[in-house]
């Protein structure tokens, strides 16, 4: 009698650091207008709201040279996503950068510690300024 061993496919795992590191590179490299790639570089480097798959499923779309930001679908959806309220202050702060919403610049009195360095960054680069440094006063 002859048997044969059913062969189990293990699934790769994933890792998620390498997905999001791809996820982010592909929507930078979409996006080409400006005020644009300042808000997806600062929801890059937040983090916590880009790792949503609510915020994920609101945000991307498929386009021909892969995932793209459509920052305009967010707007309408701020508050069906899941964030806590830094979260949605946040983004608030960075859809305006796009002309999205009314958030006033006087809401990032409500930022953190790390959210505001993001945004100070995300506002140099909108106004195409890479020569003024962010970070801690000494």
């Amino acid at each position: 009698m002859n048997t044969t061993q059913a062969e189990t496919t293990v699934p790769e795992t994933v890792d998620p650091e390498a997905e999001y590191q791809q996820l982010s590179t592909e929507l930078l490299r979409n996006t080409k207008i400006r005020r644009h790639r300042a808000a997806v570089q600062a929801l890059v480097e937040e983090r916590t709201i880009l790792s949503l798959p609510a915020v994920q499923r609101a945000l991307i779309v498929d386009s021909r040279k892969g995932r793209a930001a459509q920052l305009t679908e967010l707007s309408g959806r701020q508050y069906a996503l899941g964030l806590d309220e830094g979260q949605r202050k946040f983004l608030g702060l960075v859809l305006s950068m796009v002309g999205i919403g009314i958030t006033t610049l006087a809401s990032m009195e409500d930022l953190d510690d790390r959210r505001l360095p993001i945004i100070l960054r995300a506002i140099l680069r909108l106004a195409g300024n890479d020569t003024i440094a962010v970070g801690t006063r000494t």
